[in-house]
C-alpha cells in the first residue's frame, strides 16, 4: 500500500491532509471540552448543534463551490481555504459564548466544505489507475483516522502541561501546514466541462448521484454510518465525563478507541476489496455497527455502563464505520467521467452530510431528553432501515460495462457510429440521461 507515497505529488497531497486532520482532531477534542465548560450537562445539545451548524455549511456550500471550483486555479484555490481556516481558528480560543463557537464553526466548516471534495476529487486525476487508487482510498482513510487516534493521544499528553484551550493552536498550525505542502506541488486538471449555466453546474453532481443506483445504495449506507458515527462523536463527551465521571484524558482515549477500530479496517481493506466486491464489506460494516449498537444497549440496561464496555463498542464501530466510508471514493470514481468527478464528490460531500446534519442533533437531543438505551436503539433502527434501502436498490450484480440501446439518438451521431445496441463502461451524462434497465 505505501508503494504509492512514490508519486511525489500524491506525497505531498498524503502529507497535506494528514497534518490538517492532526490539527483538526486537536480541535475536536477541545471542542468537546469547551462545551463542556460553556454548558456542563446540556453539552450535548452544544455539540448536537455545533455539528449540525457544521452539515448546514457541508450541505449549502459543497455543491455552489464545486460549480465555481474551474473558474480558478486549484491549487491557488485550496491554499486559500487551508489559510482561512487558519484563520478561524486562530480565534477558537478566545471565545467566552456559545454562540461564538457557533459562527466560527460555520466559517471554519464553510471553507472546508469547498476545500474537501475538490481534495478528493484530485486524488483519482493524480493516480488514475484503479488499484493505485484503491490504496490511496485507505490510505486516505488512514489519515482521518489519525484524528481520531493520533490527536487524541496527542492531545491526552499536551492536557497534562496546557490548558485545552491551547489545543486549538495546533489546528491552526496543521492548516499552515497543509497550505505550504499544496503549494510545492503542480495539480493536475482535467478537461474543462461543456459550458453550462450555474444551476446545471450546481446540481450535476446530485442529479448523476441519484440517477445511479450503486450512489443511491451509498446514501442509504451513509444514512446508517451517520447514525452510528453521531452516537460516537456527539455523545462521547457525556458517557465519559458524567455518566462514568472519568477525567479529560479518558475522553481522549474513549475517541481512540473509535479511531483504533476504523484504522485496522482501513489496513485490512485494499487486500480484502481486491478479492471481494464492494457491496458485501459495505453492508457487512453497517451489520457490523447495528449490531453494536443494539448489543450496548442491551448491556447498559442488564449491567450498567463500564468503560471497557464503552472502549470495545467504539471499536467495533471504528471497524465497521471504515468498511462503509473507505470503499465509497472507489464506487464515485467508477460513476463519473473525470470532468464530472468534482461535481459527483461534491454530491456524496453535500448528501452524506446532510444525514449527519439529521443524525448529528437528534443524537443530541435523544441523549440529553431519554439517555443512552433509548438514543442507541432509536439509532439503531435508523441504520437498520438505510441497510433495508440500500439492499433493494443496488443490485448484487452490478458490472461496470453494460450493454444497452439508444434509440432517440440519430445514427450519425459520435457516441454510436451507426450501432444503436453497444456496450461500455456506464455513467449517467448527456447521451445517458437515466441507468440502464
Amino acid at each position: 500500500m505505501l508503494e504509492i507515497l512514490s508519486d511525489r505529488t500524491y506525497r505531498n497531497l498524503f502529507a497535506a491532509q494528514v497534518v490538517a486532520l492532526l490539527g483538526t482532531g486537536l480541535a475536536t477534542v477541545a471542542l468537546g471540552l469547551l462545551a463542556y465548560d460553556l454548558a456542563e450537562e446540556n453539552a450535548s445539545m452544544v455539540l448536537g448543534t455545533v455539528f449540525a451548524i457544521k452539515m448546514v455549511a457541508y450541505v449549502g456550500i459543497a455543491p455552489v463551490a464545486a460549480a465555481l471550483a474551474d473558474r480558478v486555479n486549484r491549487r491557488a484555490l485550496l491554499v486559500t481555504l487551508d489559510l482561512v481556516r487558519a484563520a478561524v481558528a486562530l480565534c477558537l480560543p478566545f471565545v467566552s459564548e456559545v454562540w461564538q463557537v457557533y459562527v466560527l464553526i460555520f466559517l471554519l466548516q464553510s471553507a472546508s466544505a469547498a476545500f474537501t471534495p475538490m481534495f478528493q476529487a484530485t486524488i483519482p486525476d493524480v493516480l488514475p489507475e484503479e488499484a493505485r487508487y484503491t490504496r490511496a482510498l485507505s490510505l486516505s482513510r488512514l489519515a482521518y483516522d489519525l484524528e481520531n487516534i493520533a490527536s487524541p493521544t496527542l492531545a491526552a499528553l499536551l492536557l497534562t502541561v496546557v490548558s485545552y484551550n491551547s489545543l486549538f493552536l495546533g489546528t491552526v498550525v496543521g492548516f499552515a501546514a497543509s497550505a505550504a505542502l499544496l503549494v510545492s506541488v503542480s495539480l493536475p486538471s482535467p478537461k474543462p466541462a461543456a459550458a453550462r449555466g450555474i444551476y446545471d453546474r450546481t446540481t450535476r453532481g446530485i442529479r448523476i448521484y441519484l440517477a445511479t443506483p450503486r450512489l443511491r445504495g451509498l446514501l442509504a449506507l451513509n444514512v446508517a454510518a451517520a447514525s452510528a458515527g453521531a452516537m460516537v462523536l456527539v455523545n462521547s463527551v457525556l458517557l465519559v465525563r458524567g455518566t462514568l465521571g472519568l477525567d479529560e484524558a479518558a475522553l481522549a482515549w474513549t475517541i481512540f478507541a473509535f479511531g483504533a477500530g476504523s484504522m485496522i479496517a482501513a489496513l485490512a481493506l485494499p487486500r480484502l476489496l481486491d478479492r471481494v466486491a464492494d457491496r458485501p464489506v459495505m453492508v457487512g460494516g453497517t451489520v457490523l455497527m447495528v449490531t453494536t449498537l443494539v448489543s450496548l444497549a442491551a448491556m447498559i440496561t442488564f449491567a450498567g455502563l463500564s468503560w471497557p464496555t464503552l472502549l470495545v463498542a467504539w471499536l467495533l464501530i471504528g471497524l465497521g464505520f471504515s468498511a462503509v466510508l473507505t470503499p465509497s471514493g472507489r464506487l464515485l470514481r467508477r460513476s463519473a467521467h473525470a470532468e464530472d468527478r468534482p461535481a459527483l464528490f461534491a454530491a456524496q460531500f453535500a448528501l452524506s452530510h446532510a444525514c449527519w446534519l439529521v443524525t448529528y442533533p437528534l443524537s443530541g437531543w435523544l441523549m440529553t431528553q431519554f439517555g443512552a438505551v433509548i438514543t442507541l436503539a432509536v439509532l439503531a433502527t435508523i441504520a437498520s432501515t438505510g441497510i433495508a434501502f440500500a439492499l433493494r436498490v443496488w443490485p448484487q450484480h452490478d458490472p461496470e460495462i453494460i450493454e444497452h440501446s439508444h434509440e432517440t439518438l440519430s445514427l450519425d451521431h459520435p457516441h454510436i457510429h451507426g450501432k444503436r445496441r453497444h456496450a461500455h463502461a456506464y455513467v449517467i451524462d448527456e447521451n445517458h440521461a437515466r441507468w440502464a434497465s
